[in-house]
């Protein structure tokens, strides 16, 4: 049987293969059910554009994830200044099948 982990413990986390770098997102879609939020995030050029990421995630972890963005908002706004909204698109995003 293997013992805990002590809560200060290094972790290694891992870049998958396929994801070498980062994706740029301008808007962003959340549904939900009962046991999981799914963002998808999407690059949207023109009349057109793709998704370059989807995360799956739980309730829980949403709320953390929320308050780690809120904390970091707060501290780029503390360093360079307010930041504006940016304006929600014009039309309805959509998926083509």
């Amino acid at each position: 049987m293997s013992e805990p982990t002590p809560a200060n413990a290094k972790q290694e986390i891992r870049i998958a293969d396929n994801l070498p770098g980062g994706e740029y997102s301008n808007a962003m879609q959340i549904i939900h059910n009962k046991e999981e939020f799914i963002l998808s995030f999407f690059n949207i050029i023109g009349p057109g554009g793709r998704v370059v990421a989807k995360v799956i995630t739980s309730p829980g972890h949403l709320k953390r994830m929320i308050a780690a963005l809120q904390d970091n908002l707060k501290k780029y706004e503390g360093k360079f200044g307010a930041v504006t909204e940016a304006e929600s698109p014009k039309q309805e995003i959509g998926f083509q099948a």
